[in-house]
């Protein structure tokens, strides 16, 4: 395995550390320190700049006059120059403008900012080295500065590299000082989490014409894959519409043919059940002008057999079966248990199963998972937003989620009670730790300030 590298210079990104590369470590490997400052010194830059935690800042220009800064400005997050709206005096006058960062100043002429227009308002250039004069669109020179590398290199090296535990940059210090992670800090993550949330389900209203129960059948769906099946499962849902199961809710028995069907997971010339199970699918088949989805998309390798697709699927059929307002009893629920009765499998008529298998009941941590990931996002957004003291608290009342993320947490000894505490790791490891955003990130902000970032 070899470290791999992602450049994304084309667009400015929303995100900070990410702007220039992606690093994935899947050996313990060390890049060397020089390779480390070619790659990353600019992100670096804009933090000094912004933070103004430099030391010795260059009292000239490159030709020789005063500069004094008022204000660095506001970090640009959308294309054009790095900081807007600063304010500097190069020899008492003051200019009020952009600033642009780079590591040489040819990176100007190779960004091509000398013939585009959104940098004409550029009115300094902070480079690391000032190797060529630069100019913008309408031939003006612009006036630049140098500022130097960072004196601690090693420590540097340590936040964008990976730690002692893959893909958490600052895992030793978290080791050493677990309180660097403080409960507020993981309380906005959950808020930043379930905006997240909000934001993904009203873009699938837009896809559903503002249809809540269809845009819930389809995250619902998605979630019952339980990650390792979750994008067949919402292909399977796309596939299917919901008024052609709406019209069959009553029939178990082609619930569970349709879904089965589309899924790819019939077949010709089976026996028993499945056979029946076939020759109905046809039917409706023909009847709503379906198109199944590849068969190859489902994953069952090393898998417990209540996990595998068809167990899933037949346990989705069953709960359309069972709940006819589904949406609206887990909307007015009050409490997690009643939300989890909704959605568990009571059995009743056995009538029902002379013609397919009775499904396997779903477990409560899968039921938890559902819970975590469809219906309190969807509660959440359904009160557009109003709510979030109470997904708050029906997360806290939620057992903590188990998982590869989680377990890394724990073992840099953060304490993790519930699934609030939970969903607010994996938004930190998702949104932060991956993507290397050490300096948006609080425990990061902490770590850097505890250093003082010296220039030599």
């Amino acid at each position: 395995m070899h470290w791999k590298l992602r450049y994304k210079n084309d667009r400015k990104p929303n995100i900070g550390i990410e702007k220039n590369i992606f690093f994935w470590q899947n050996e313990k490997k060390v890049v060397s320190l020089q390779r480390f400052y070619r790659l990353m010194p600019e992100i670096l830059f804009h933090y000094i700049w912004q933070k103004r935690i430099w030391s010795g800042f260059p009292q000239t220009t490159t030709d020789g006059k005063s500069i004094e800064v008022v204000s660095v400005g506001e970090y640009n997050i959308h294309a054009g120059p790095d900081f807007s709206n600063a304010h500097i005096r190069i020899d008492g006058q003051d200019w009020v403008g952009n600033i642009e960062i780079h590591v040489h100043s040819a990176d100007w002429y190779k960004h091509k900012h000398h013939t585009n227009m959104a940098y004409d308002n550029t009115i300094l250039h902070v480079v690391a080295k000032a190797d060529r004069e630069v100019r913008n669109s309408q031939g003006e020179l612009i006036p630049q500065c140098e500022l130097k590398y960072p004196h601690q290199r090693d420590y540097l090296s340590e936040l964008f590299q990976h730690g002692t535990l893959e893909n958490i940059p600052c895992a030793q210090q978290l080791l050493q000082d677990p309180a660097l992670l403080t409960q507020d800090w993981k309380r906005l993550l959950l808020e930043k989490h379930l905006e997240c949330k909000y934001q993904s389900i009203k873009q699938l209203l837009d896809i559903t014409q503002q249809s809540w129960i269809h845009a819930f059948y389809i995250s619902l769906a998605h979630n019952f894959g339980f990650h390792t099946n979750s994008m067949p499962f919402e292909a399977l849902a796309l596939a299917t519409p919901l008024s052609c199961l709406q019209k069959h809710r009553n029939s178990l028995f082609q619930l569970t043919a349709i879904l089965l069907g589309q899924a790819g997971l019939l077949e010709p010339g089976a026996r028993n059940q499945e056979q029946g199970l076939w020759e109905e699918y046809c039917f409706l088949q023909k009847k709503f002008s379906l198109t199944p989805i590849d068969a190859s998309m489902w994953k069952k390798m090393r898998m417990r057999p209540q996990n595998t697709p068809e167990v899933r699927i037949r346990q989705f059929a069953y709960l359309i079966y069972q709940s006819e307002f589904l949406f609206t009893q887990l909307m007015e629920a009050t409490t997690t248990d009643k939300m989890a009765k909704l959605l568990s499998l009571e059995y009743g008529d056995e009538e029902v199963y002379t013609r397919v298998q009775r499904p396997l009941p779903i477990g409560r941590s899968s039921i938890d998972i559902l819970l975590i990931n469809t219906v309190i996002p969807y509660k959440y957004a359904y009160a557009q937003s109003k709510r979030i003291e109470d997904a708050i608290e029906w997360l806290e009342n939620i057992k903590k989620e188990d998982n590869t993320i989680i377990r890394q947490w724990t073992t840099l000894g953060q304490e993790i009670h519930s699934a609030a505490d939970t969903q607010a790791l994996i938004h930190l490891y998702q949104h932060y730790c991956q993507p290397h955003r050490c300096f948006n990130c609080q425990v990061g902000y902490q770590v850097f300030g505890r250093r003082q970032l010296t220039l030599f």
